[in-house]
């Protein structure tokens, strides 16, 4: 499917903007991430075989794979952002640079992962987006990803898009992803996200 000029650009704009603030995002989050992610994760992680790997879409400074890599995940940390990349590497983890919107995702993995990221595809591009992650998952994998709930879009520095929660479930049933568990919580700044763990088929 072919790209928009438009999301494009404001693809290419959040990634500037990332670049331009990782460390300071990275002093906000660093140390506190919600109760409600790592239950995600812990739950994810119930679901992945011993020795299977992990895809994470947008790592950031790697908070989450910390935590995966700790319940004895094994992660391939990907970011389109080579700021966090490279505050992952001062502290000894390797990422590769991955935008999942224009690139390849490999696999098969036993599970992808993509938190408080994919708010930042432009909504045209949820669909074929998702289908990549579902072919890039084994049969019975799992996919985790968290969504900013609500309507809209805003269009500064940083393009966010928000999606209804029943809507993103059904973006990805029609992607062949069934849910298995999901849950809705409140963020930082009073911001509603909700968590999907979803499966490709046996």
């Amino acid at each position: 499917m072919k790209i928009s000029d438009s999301a494009l650009k404001n693809m290419h704009r959040t990634i500037e903007s990332y670049e331009a603030s990782a460390r300071e995002y990275n002093a906000i989050v660093a140390g506190h991430r919600p109760p409600e992610i790592e239950d995600a994760l812990r739950r994810m992680m119930q679901l992945v075989p011993a020795g299977g790997t992990v895809l994470e879409i947008g790592s950031g400074s790697g908070q989450d794979a910390d935590f995966v890599e700790a319940l004895g995940g094994v992660v391939r940390r990907t970011d389109a952002v080579q700021a966090f990349l490279d505050l992952q590497a001062e502290r000894g983890k390797k990422g590769e640079l991955l935008n999942v919107v224009t690139d390849a995702l490999g696999g098969p993995y036993s599970a992808v992962l993509a938190m408080c990221v994919l708010i930042h595809v432009d909504r045209a591009q949820i669909a074929p987006v998702l289908r990549k992650v579902f072919n890039a998952l084994e049969p019975g994998g799992v996919f985790l990803v968290a969504m900013r709930i609500g309507e809209g879009e805003t269009n500064d520095d940083y393009h966010t898009v928000y999606w209804a929660k029943d809507r993103f479930a059904e973006a990805l049933a029609a992607a062949g992803l069934h849910t298995q568990w999901s849950s809705q919580w409140i963020g930082r700044d009073n911001v509603t996200w909700a968590n999907f763990l979803a499966c490709r088929p046996l």
